[in-house]
Order: structure tokens, then sequence, then C-alpha cells
């Protein structure tokens, strides 16, 4: 589950693009120019760009080097029909992390994804481990010191997400954002309830949790 910046502006692939995604349940934002995208990018925070290079406005490699010249390394991935060898060195140069050609199948552009996205070191395959904790996706099974955690599935998709990216914070609103993705009605208060409900299940004999608030900011996994 990532948080994904789609910039393309045939709006037919837009679409298959998005749907592709969705169905991996990655929360997708879409924009169809440049100067859109870029801004996005200096604004907001993304897990992945899927970056066409043909744009309106401003091209994809320029938006590409001008993000990579701010200092963002998230992981991006360029959609192109063009295929010379030096037009890909272009790319790569400008700091891409992957280059998908024109016409491509859905089922590549999803491996392309996920094989970006398992770049984190805690990712293998669909096994996540952090610390005593181990999530496999394939089986919604979650295991604490080797003891079965019975978890429903929004505090399932919420520890999945934190065990991504351990030690790092998540205010609630940005929990909300990329945990919740398309419900409209879901609000704070329901993160922060998860985030109790899931604690408790997670707590050890002595009452410890490797969720942690962080005072002020948010809430983190931590990893031993």
């Amino acid at each position: 589950m990532a948080k994904i910046l789609l910039v393309e502006d045939d709006p037919e692939l837009a679409k298959l693009v998005k749907n592709w995604l969705s169905l991996e349940h990655h929360n997708v934002e879409s924009v169809d120019d440049g100067e859109e995208a870029l801004t996005r990018l200096k604004i907001s925070t993304y897990d992945l760009v899927v970056l066409d290079w043909n744009l309106p406005k401003l091209s994809g490699v320029e938006v590409l080097r001008q993000f990579r010249a701010i200092g963002a390394n998230t992981p991006v991935l360029m959609l192109t029909g063009k295929s010379a060898i030096s037009e890909k060195e272009e790319g790569f140069d400008a700091g891409a992390d992957d280059y998908l050609t024109k016409p491509f199948h859905g089922k590549e552009l999803t491996a392309r994804v996920r094989a970006l996205m398992r770049r984190p070191p805690n990712l293998t395959g669909d096994v996540l481990r952090v610390g005593a904790l181990v999530l496999e996706r394939d089986n919604f099974n979650v295991t604490n010191n080797g003891e079965s955690v019975k978890l429903l599935p929004k505090e399932f998709a919420l520890l999945e997400f934190l065990m991504r990216y351990p030690n790092k914070v998540f205010s609630a609103e940005a929990l909300l954002e990329r945990v919740w993705i398309s419900e409209s009605d879901a609000t704070v208060d329901a993160v922060t309830t998860t985030i109790k409900r899931l604690r408790k299940k997670l707590e050890a004999d002595e009452g410890s949790s490797p969720i942690c608030t962080v005072h002020g900011v948010g809430y983190k996994l931590v990893s031993e």
C-alpha cells in the first residue's frame, strides 16, 4: 500500500494505470501536466511517482531534474514511448529509478512498482518483519514474539503501513490519507481509535507496545 503520484496527460492511459494500481490497494493521485506535478511534489509526500516523459507545460524529464535538485529521493518510474538507449540514459541521468516503454501491460507496470516498493530493508516479498513482529499479506497473518495476533482488516492495513516505515513518525492526518484512502467519511478519530486497539493487541506481558506516540507529532512503529 503506497501513496503514488501518477503524471500522465493521456486520459485513457491515466485511467488504466490508476485502475491497475488501485487493484494493488495503492492510493493514487493523478495530474496531467508537468507544472502541476512539480507543484504537488514540492508540497506533498509520495512513496512513488509514475511519470510520463511527454507532458504539457513541463516535460517529465525536466520535472524529474527539478525534483531531484531539491534533494528528493522518492522512487520514480518513467513512462515513455522513447526507446533509444541514449534517451533512456537521459532519463536515468535525470534521476529515474526505472523505465517502462509504451505500450506496456498492466502486470508489468505493477511488477515494476512492487520492485521499487521492495527497497526498504524490512520488506521481503509479501512478508514484513520488524523486530518480533511478522506480517504475512497473503494469508492475513500476524505474529508477535511467535504468538498469533488477530486483527481486523483496518488494523491489519495500518500495521502493514507502519511496518513498511519503521521508526518513521506519521501524524494522524497522514495515516488517514495513506491507510483509509478513499473512505471520505473517515476521520482522525478513526485513526486514533484504531491505533489504540492495535497497540493493545500488540502489547507484551509487561504492557509495552511497539507502537509509540510521539506527543504533538504522531505515531511510529519502533524496531528493536
